[in-house]
């Protein structure tokens, strides 16, 4: 497999987790990495140098943006991993709330997308790994807005990818399943939950617990992304995990109402 030279990268939400895990991995792979967090003090570790960064606020892109060129002169890649999640029926949220996170989740993507293309179209080439989800390709119940920032996701980094081709870039997506991480401690709870979604909200919540605790360990996703990051030429998304993989294939080939009734199954909910 032919792979690409590595150089300058750097990770959105750098500071636990699968970003934390893509940051080290991307180090230990020989690139020099850059990684955000939303705290203004974080420290530097094992190596890789953390720069604070709000992704929905245009100001502190751009700066982030700036110290990473006058570190180090170029972005070679970038690493779209900042974001929030929020598990709920869609009913659950104001439209404020679902705003919110498709600040994060979509705009704050863009932001740092449309901050290093400039740089990358000077350079002639460059990689972009947008960190999406099995979320971004299956319904999700009671992860209706969430699972909409990743169906979002995935075609703008379809359609992004067709166009900077010409230019010596490459945008794909990485889609894990369920990762051992703090994300469903982090998760954002719904700012009107509504008494009649409570037994099934509950039902699917401890659901995806189970399922965190049993999944892929952050480390099988950022193995994933220096792949995607790193192989001469991309394919437009890679399954993070053995989960992952396993509904990929599922989704493709197992007839839609097979695959409706095993899913409201898997959820407890009424088939």
């Amino acid at each position: 497999m032919t792979t690409t030279k590595p150089g300058i990268a750097l990770v959105t939400g750098a500071s636990t987790g699968i970003g934390r895990a893509t940051a080290k991995a991307l180090q230990q792979a020989g690139f020099r990495v850059f990684g955000t967090s939303r705290r203004p003090n974080a420290e530097n570790v094992d190596g890789i140098t953390m720069l604070p960064c709000d992704v929905t606020d245009e100001e502190s892109v751009a700066e982030l943006i700036n110290t990473v060129l006058d570190e180090a002169g170029r972005i070679d890649l970038l690493v779209n991993n900042a974001g929030i999640g929020l598990l709920g029926a869609a009913e659950d949220s104001s439209t404020a709330q679902a705003q919110a996170l498709f600040d994060v989740n979509v705009f704050g993507v863009l932001r740092v997308t449309h901050a290093v293309l400039p740089i990358m179209r000077r350079q002639g080439s460059g990689r972009i790994v947008n960190l999406s989800s099995v979320l971004g390709f299956i319904p999700a119940p009671y992860s209706a807005l969430y699972a909409s920032t990743k169906h979002a996701i995935e075609g703008y980094s379809e359609s992004l990818d067709h166009e900077l081709r010409s230019f010596g870039i490459r945008v794909v997506l990485v889609e894990p399943a369920y990762t051992r991480t703090s994300f469903e401690e982090n998760l954002t709870r719904p700012d009107r939950a509504l008494d009649i979604y409570a037994s099934a909200r509950a039902g699917v919540g401890e659901v995806m617990r189970k399922a965190i605790e049993t999944g892929d360990a952050p480390e099988v996703v950022a193995k994933t992304v220096v792949q995607a990051a790193t192989v001469a030429v991309p394919r437009r998304r890679y399954a993070a995990g053995k989960m992952a993989r396993r509904i990929s294939f599922l989704r493709r080939l197992v007839p839609e109402s097979a695959f409706d009734k095993a899913l409201r199954k898997q959820n407890k909910l009424p088939v």
